[in-house]
């Protein structure tokens, strides 16, 4: 970690950029925040980099790219494919951005710590990247010392990583290493969900979506909800305010959002991994992401910053609807 702030304390001194986006320390050990630093002294007494900053800071640069002078944004591999989406979008200048490319061995869910019932956590350490990250070694307020395994605790996400590579960058620090295993791939739940009954479906579906108490924090973080003015703010109607389990907003809300952003979602999981009420929202995503994959040919949203979205190119070999998921691209 004192690597990356040693390098991006240079890059400020320097003049190469004016600021830097990263993770700050939290109030706890599992809870650091997106933060722009714009001194040396915050750095080092703020920054951190290790198991539990799993936010995507892609989003943040579209603010920050219209700032005088260049943001330097640490990037996940994960997180690149978002930026090159909003690049497609020209919703960030790329011209403002100094990308350092940082290393990843999974991130950390603080839900399943708690899952494991450990008591209040005081400190947590094996989570840093140059470490082995194959157990994290936690020490609770009353002086235990548990051992879990790093599997165990990682964003689900995660255990179907898209890749280890960089996909844009100005120049990369710190090296990836898989922590796990893949088993299966990332639309195994999707399709043990379509292998339901209609009403199973709906039921299950009911029972997540009735939880959202509407913070909209799924809308908030995701890089591809980036409208500067969202119809569910507007105060005129219901879609402003929690509505009843048999209102609109709950039946209609986080799939109109799904439908939104539908051929140009990365599938970066900050949907699910912020939700307060912990409702599998990454889902709704992967659906769409598999039936366009099969309808299209596969794609992965934020490749490059060329190749035009499914739902956004037009070609005369296109299946019409009633033409079933029939492969039409190679």
């Amino acid at each position: 970690m004192q690597e990356l702030i040693n390098r991006a304390k240079e890059l400020l001194a320097d003049g190469t950029v004016a600021r830097v986006l990263g993770w700050k320390r939290g109030d706890f050990v599992y809870n650091p925040e997106p933060h722009i630093f714009t001194d040396a002294g915050e750095l080092e007494r703020d920054f951190v980099y290790d198991g539990f900053c799993g936010a995507n800071l892609s989003k943040y640069m579209i603010r920050a790219t219209k700032m005088e002078g260049k943001t330097l944004v640490f990037l996940k591999p994960c997180d690149t494919f978002s930026f090159n989406q909003l690049i497609k979008e020209h919703q960030v200048n790329r011209d403002q951005a100094y990308i350092i490319g940082v290393g990843c061995k999974g991130k950390l869910d603080h839900r399943k710590f708690q899952e494991k019932d450990l008591g209040d956590i005081e400190s947590i350490s094996g989570i840093q990247l140059m470490d082995e990250c194959d157990v994290a070694h936690v020490t609770t307020i009353y002086g235990e010392k548990v051992d879990v395994p790093y599997a165990e605790v990682m964003l689900e996400r995660c255990h179907f990583c898209k890749t280890k590579e960089h996909q844009i960058f100005d120049e990369k620090m710190l090296g990836s290493r898989e922590t796990v295993d893949k088993e299966g791939d990332r639309f195994d739940e999707v399709r043990r969900i379509q292998k339901m009954s209609p009403e199973e479906r709906f039921a299950y579906f009911r029972s997540e979506l009735s939880k959202c108490i509407r913070c909209n924090a799924c809308r908030n973080v995701c890089p591809a909800c980036n409208c500067l003015h969202c119809v569910f703010d507007n105060t005129n109607y219901d879609t402003a305010q929690k509505a009843n389990a048999d209102s609109f907003e709950e039946n209609m809300f986080h799939i109109i959002r799904a439908y939104h952003v539908a051929g140009r979602c990365t599938d970066c999981g900050e949907c699910s991994r912020v939700c307060p009420q912990s409702i599998p929202l990454h889902l709704f995503n992967r659906k769409f992401i598999l039936d366009m994959d099969e309808l299209y040919g596969e794609f992965q949203a934020g490749a490059d910053t060329q190749t035009p979205g499914p739902l956004t190119a037009f070609m005369l070999e296109d299946p019409e609807a009633s033409a079933g998921l029939e492969r039409s691209r190679g």
